[in-house]
């Protein structure tokens, strides 16, 4: 059985709102007041957490402009420049941290990161971060893995181009060394991703096959996957958030604004309520309609003794009367007072026979 996963004051599981994650990455633009602005505008979005990325440059890769050290594809939003130098512009000082971490604690908002080396995971101890996030391109850095379960914190785990045997492998080494919770989120690793590419029905799926919460790491423009997600059981939902696109940074392009990231909050949650159960029959919600149904009433005045007719006996609203099943059982058959219009039909309005 799996064991609930609890972050911070938020429980995470199916019977309780989706945890939804804004995502800083580079989006501060190497300013820390508009990394405390991003803050500011993902708390007053109503998102739960904000997380950041924890590298530098030098601990990321060496620096090279050359071969595969240069980002040479042209469909990359970073074509043209290479590792080291995207690092450096993307990456959060390390002294940035403890600002941001108080600005979340008085937003109320849950405050972790991504470490990406072992000592951007002792630094983030000294920060008693609540829990950690392992990004797509490092689930199979099992050092890197057993260095963070060891840390006795929730993880979430990102499984962007993992195989079912990397993650097997990968979900193992974190609960062997001491992961007390484990959150697995699907990910397609393009920037941006498209909604043809992102595969959600996956999220069920790493649900059973791991028996742990599963969720949904974002890169497609706009709400609707994060919703259809959370459809699927979803229960956190991760995306990257900026101020403003129009403001660059080298996440912009796939980020949400904050309006975007307030219906986000909104609808997900919408879709998350929506589920509920399987169920038939009225609500206690619908009860009251029930008399806006059809029913058989009579339309005209009638003497005792007339025929009923379909001039005289209607199926209409409301539904006060008999069921319109009972029409043709009626027809042709003699009332046994007065009947004025208007009045719902029943069994007592017949002769006996």
């Amino acid at each position: 059985m799996k064991q609930q996963t609890v972050i911070g004051n938020r429980i995470i599981g199916a019977d309780q709102p989706p945890f939804v994650i804004a995502e800083m990455s580079g989006n501060h633009n190497q300013s820390l007041d508009r990394a405390l602005a991003i803050v500011d505008a993902a708390a007053a979005a109503g998102a739960h957490a904000l997380k950041l990325q924890t590298y530098t440059a030098d601990t990321m890769t060496i620096d090279l402009d050359e071969g595969a050290f240069h980002i040479g594809d042209p469909n990359s939003l970073w074509q043209g420049t290479s590792l080291y130098k995207l690092y450096q512009e993307a990456h959060t000082p390390w002294e940035w941290h403890a600002p941001i971490f108080a600005r979340c604690r008085e937003r109320g908002l849950i405050c972790f990161s991504t470490p990406f080396d072992e000592t951007a995971v002792e630094f983030l101890e000294t920060l008693d971060v609540p829990c950690y996030k392992i990004a797509s391109f490092e689930n199979t850095d099992l050092p890197l893995i057993r260095k963070v379960a060891a840390t006795g914190k929730p993880m979430i785990i990102s499984t962007g181009m993992a195989t079912v045997a990397e993650l097997d492998e990968t979900v193992r080494v974190a609960r062997e060394a001491g992961c007390p919770g484990l959150i697995l989120l699907k990910c397609t690793s393009t920037y941006p991703a498209t909604p043809a590419n992102t595969n959600i029905r996956t999220i069920p799926h790493l649900r059973e096959l791991f028996v742990c919460e599963a969720g949904l790491s974002d890169h497609t423009m706009g709400t609707g996957v994060a919703v259809a997600a959370v459809a699927l059981g979803a229960t956190v939902i991760e995306k990257h958030f900026t101020l403003c696109r129009a403001d660059g940074g080298v996440d912009s392009a796939f980020s949400l604004e904050p309006e975007e990231l307030q219906s986000l909050v909104v609808e997900t949650e919408r879709a998350w309520q929506a589920l509920g159960g399987i169920s038939y029959g009225p609500t206690e919600g619908e009860k009251p309609s029930l008399k806006f149904r059809r029913s058989l009433y009579i339309v005209r005045d009638i003497r005792q003794g007339e025929t009923l007719t379909a001039e005289n006996l209607r199926a209409i609203r409301p539904g006060l009367g008999l069921a319109p099943k009972y029409l043709d059982f009626f027809l042709g058959r003699k009332v046994a007072q007065d009947v004025k219009k208007g009045t719902p039909l029943d069994w007592s309005l017949l002769f006996t026979e």
